[in-house]
């Protein structure tokens, strides 16, 4: 990482930050637009970055305190097309944007609402404003947002003050964060750069995604990728530090191979999961939070889709992975989100915490005072230590069947996981009101979308 960041630099593509570059150590190529940073500079950032920090949300329960221990999870994200309840698949719309926010605000263990899909019924230039007000009116989670630009950054600093009072209140606590997605190799595209300017004059936290492919956009080895990705987070970082020393930063991939015989992205073999684990490793090395998953492959909710999640959950959980992104519903190498996988999802998830939670080794526990009451050959079914501790120590879970074959017949009707978890989704779909807004504050909201959408429309 640091004779690429020494020797190679990263292409810089706005004249700005490369001028800040400059002025802060690093040798600067302006022809080329080229910033080589030295050990020292990255020192200095690294130094800076906080390892622990808050995200807000609309709802104070749901914030989520930062830190390198803990792992949450994040909805999304921005497929264009839907798997939908009736089985089609289709362009996704603005009312499935509504349906799936909420669906995801329903699920405990999603931590951050990020947009399950881009509508492609409305608009696109400017379309993450429309995101903006849809998600902040459906859910009370803190937002993992996305922008066009720095104009994007100011324009959801303003919408998010009608629902918090003010932009100084948005500056101390600020209910969304944005993601800003670095290019590999090693490349920060204008825009990109542009909005880690406008969230740090903001006090938006950003979150740092370098995202590459295996032989396609980094080096076909697992260690080189990682190389590769991870030198393009640190030299964002070091940027953001630069700006603003302290500024709450998470980096993250997205990262995975290509399918040599077709020529698409992969995100659910092996080897992706390998890249994460061994950069959420690289991530506790230099002390940074960080965020990581690559969706799946799988076209439909099958036996294909349930076996890569649990060989990215399981080892993501294991590994401490921060933030498990892309962590419900995400398919078909993230271009399609599924309701019924993204419960199936939350039940392989749930799983998955209940592997990393291990068991307590204790006097209690090993619970000798009961195998001596119980005797040889006696039963513990009936005993007051069984009655009063098995919902502690197992697991019930939500979708999964555990009946044999005469009670599945009889109480679920035979149907499979896809069917259950088909009719689990609608059932949260009539029930589950997320908090609302104020009357007030909810059509403020969207009229500003529509007139940031409208200036967007008209720049173009």
């Amino acid at each position: 990482m640091l004779r690429v960041l020494a020797e190679v630099g990263v292409r810089v593509d706005w004249l700005p930050a490369l001028e800040i570059f400059a002025a802060n150590g690093c040798k600067v190529n302006f022809d080329q637009s080229v910033v080589f940073i030295p050990q020292d500079v990255l020192e200095r950032a690294l130094s800076t970055a906080p390892s622990q920090f808050q995200l807000h949300a609309r709802n104070p329960q749901q914030m989520i305190t930062v830190t390198l221990d803990d792992v949450y999870t994040i909805a999304g994200s921005s497929a264009l097309n839907v798997l939908d309840l009736e089985g089609n698949h289709r362009p996704a719309t603005l009312q499935d944007l509504r349906d799936f926010t909420r669906l995801i605000d329903a699920l405990p263990l999603a931590d951050i609402m990020h947009a399950m899909v881009i509508p492609q019924d409305i608009p696109q230039p400017g379309f993450d404003r429309v995101l903006f007000a849809t998600i902040l009116e459906n859910s009370s989670k803190h937002y993992y947002s996305q922008g066009e630009g720095g104009q994007s950054v100011y324009d959801q600093v303003q919408m998010a003050s009608i629902i918090q009072n003010g932009s100084e209140a948005v500056r101390q606590a600020p209910i969304f964060s944005l993601v800003t997605c670095l290019t590999s190799p090693l490349i920060h595209p204008a825009e990109r750069v542009q909005e880690m300017i406008a969230c740090t004059e903001c006090g938006i936290p950003l979150w740092l995604e370098a995202t590459n492919m295996m032989g396609a956009t980094a080096p076909v080895t697992i260690a080189g990728a990682l190389v590769e990705h991870t030198a393009n987070m640190l030299a964002a970082l070091t940027f953001v530090q630069l700006l603003r020393p302290g500024h709450p930063c998470i980096v993250g991939i997205a990262s995975g191979g290509l399918n040599m015989r077709t020529g698409t992205y992969v995100g659910a073999s092996p080897e992706a999961t390998l890249l994460h684990v061994a950069s959420v490793q690289m991530a506790r090395f230099y002390g940074l939070p960080f965020e990581g998953s690559s969706g799946l492959d799988a076209c439909l909710p099958d036996a294909q889709a349930a076996y890569e999640r649990a060989l990215q959950d399981i080892p993501y959980v294991l590994a401490g992975m921060n933030f498990i992104h892309l962590a419900f519903g995400m398919m078909n190498q993230l271009l399609t989100s599924s309701y019924e996988q993204a419960v199936i999802d939350y039940e392989i998830l749930a799983a998955a915490y209940r592997l990393a939670e291990g068991f307590e080794v204790d006097e209690e526990t090993l619970a000798f005072d009961q195998i001596r009451q119980a005797g040889h050959g006696g039963q513990f079914l009936t005993h007051p230590y069984t009655l009063r501790r098995f919902k502690e120590h197992q697991w019930q879970p939500r979708l999964t069947s555990r009946l044999e074959w005469t009670q599945f017949q009889r109480q679920l009707g035979g149907a499979d996981l896809r069917q259950r978890a088909n009719q689990f989704a609608r059932e949260l779909l009539a029930s589950h009101q997320p908090l609302p807004l104020e009357e007030k504050q909810a059509q403020e909201l969207w009229r500003m979308a529509r007139s940031f959408q409208e200036a967007a429309l008209q720049s173009r």
